[in-house]
C-alpha cells in the first residue's frame, strides 16, 4: 500500500506536538487572559469558568461537526458578557493564550526531522487538524522553519469543518493536488482518524496513539492500517518514491 502514497498528512495536537502542563506557563497565560478580558474575578476562577463555557462549545462542536470562527468562538460563547471593545479586537491572542493556560506546547521528539526527510523522499506533505486558532499553527511552522515544506495544511478553524468531516480530508488532498487514494493521514485517535479518513477515500490511515490507549480494545470499524509509538517509525514504512517507483 505505502508505494502508492504519494501525500502524507499528519495531525498536530498529540502527534507533531505535544502539551506539557506546566504550572509557571499557565498561570501567566491565566493572568495574561484577565488582563485582556478585564476581568473582575481571579484568573483562576475567570478560567474555570471559560473551561466551563468551553466544554459546552466542543459539545457542540463536536455533534455538528463544525468549528466556530474566532471571533464567534469569544463573542458568542466563551466570552458573550465582556465588553465587545475588549473581547473583539484581540480573538487570535485570547485563542492564544486560552490554550496556553492549559500548559506548553513542543514539538513530539522527532517530528520536526520526519518531516524534513519525508519531504526529501519526495512525499507531498500537509496538515489536518481540529484546533480553534488560527494563527498559532501558521506561526509555529513559520518559528520552527516547517511551513516551506508542507504544501496543504487545512485547519478547522479556517475551514469550518471538524475531523471526522470527510470534506476537510478531501480540501487537504485538494489542496496537495494528489487523489484521495494515493493519501495517508496520521492521527491519534481511533475513532474520529480512521472513520474520517476512511470515509474520504484516503488510501491509509496510521494512527499513533497515547501510552494510555495503546493497550484498549478497539472495535474493527476503528481498526487503522497501522499503529506506530514515533514519528520515527514513519521513516521505515515510507521509502524514496524515486526509489519505490
Amino acid at each position: 500500500m505505502s508505494n502508492k502514497i504519494e501525500a502524507i498528512f499528519l495531525d498536530v495536537g498529540n502527534t507533531l506536538r505535544i502539551l506539557l502542563k506546566e504550572e509557571d506557563h499557565r498561570s501567566k497565560a491565566r493572568k495574561e487572559l484577565s488582563r485582556l478580558t478585564g476581568a473582575t474575578v481571579s484568573p483562576e476562577d475567570l478560567c474555570e469558568e471559560l473551561d466551563r463555557r468551553y466544554k459546552t462549545y466542543r459539545k457542540w462542536a463536536f455533534e455538528n461537526l463544525t468549528e466556530a470562527s474566532e471571533y464567534d468562538l469569544w463573542t458568542k460563547w466563551l466570552a458573550p458578557d465582556f465588553p465587545s471593545e475588549k473581547i473583539a479586537p484581540n480573538v487570535h491572542e485570547l485563542t492564544f493564550q486560552f490554550r496556553q493556560s492549559s500548559g506548553r506546547r513542543v514539538n513530539a521528539d522527532g517530528g520536526k526531522e520526519v518531516v524534513i526527510e519525508l519531504h526529501r523522499r519526495g512525499y507531498v506533505m500537509g496538515i489536518i487538524s481540529n484546533v480553534i486558532t488560527t494563527q498559532e499553527i501558521p506561526d509555529w511552522l513559520e518559528a520552527d522553519g516547517l511551513s516551506g515544506y508542507f504544501k496543504s495544511v487545512v485547519l478547522s478553524s479556517v475551514f469550518g469543518r471538524r475531523k471526522p468531516h470527510p470534506s476537510i480530508y478531501l480540501e487537504a488532498a485538494r489542496l496537495a493536488e494528489v487523489a484521495p487514494q494515493n493519501c495517508v493521514y496520521v492521527g491519534d485517535n481511533f475513532s474520529r482518524d480512521v472513520v474520517g479518513t476512511r470515509d474520504a477515500g484516503f488510501g491509509m490511515v496510521i494512527i499513533m496513539p497515547d501510552q494510555a490507549e495503546r493497550d484498549i480494545s478497539v472495535p474493527p470499524e476503528n481498526q487503522p492500517d497501522l499503529i506506530i509509538n514515533s514519528l520515527r517509525e514513519l521513516l521505515d514504512y515510507f521509502p524514496d518514491r524515486i526509489l519505490a517507483s
